[in-house]
């Protein structure tokens, strides 16, 4: 039986909820491209069945902050998920900020073991620092959703070298995400 993964691509083209913009990049380009790479790789393997929540660039996901959030878990519900996958890009005051993250509601969790494993391909691949795994309890899309959820900070859009890699090419954190979920899932 295919794993079902729904994969969030953070924030909107357009208010509300656009996410962060540094070194003349947004986040939710970036979080739409790696997210659309990703699940090419899914849906070219059989072992998975991947929905994304932006399936185009210009796809707008609620009319305010908590109703994008809402729509995102209500469209893993009715997709009827497995896995909850969301990407994001951090930022920081501190351009010298840099690696990747992952949040879950609990580190201790079926969430936590995930993103551990798509940590560990993630920066094998990329060069980015490990900075863990991390309980995120308040944040909604970890809260609300019945499956497990991992919300990926996959580097730090406010660091030139993060930008830099995250904006030339995608395809290794996509790539590394993907040998992450093999990993844990034994394929």
């Amino acid at each position: 039986m295919a794993i079902r993964v729904y994969i969030d691509q953070g924030h909107n083209p357009q208010s509300p909820n656009t996410g962060a913009e540094r070194n003349g990049l947004t986040e939710q380009e970036i979080t739409y491209e790696v997210g659309r790479l990703l699940y090419e790789k899914l849906q070219a393997d059989p072992n998975y069945v991947a929905r994304l929540s932006r399936p185009t660039p210009t796809t707008q996901l609620g009319t305010s902050n908590a109703g994008s959030l809402r729509a995102r878990v209500e469209g893993a519900e009715e997709f009827g998920a497995d896995l909850f996958l969301s990407i994001h890009t951090n930022a920081a005051v501190n351009s010298a900020a840099s690696g990747s993250e992952a949040l879950v509601y609990r580190v201790d969790s079926t969430a936590g073991r995930i993103g551990e494993s798509l940590l560990r391909s993630m920066t094998r691949l990329t060069g980015l620092r490990n900075r863990g795994v991390i309980a995120r309890p308040g944040l909604y899309v970890l809260r609300k959703t019945s499956m497990p959820a991992v919300l990926m900070e996959i580097g730090f859009i406010s660091n030139p070298g993060d930008a830099a890699l995250m904006r030339d090419d995608p395809e290794l954190f996509a790539e590394g995400i993907y040998r992450g979920l093999n990993a844990y899932y034994g394929f």
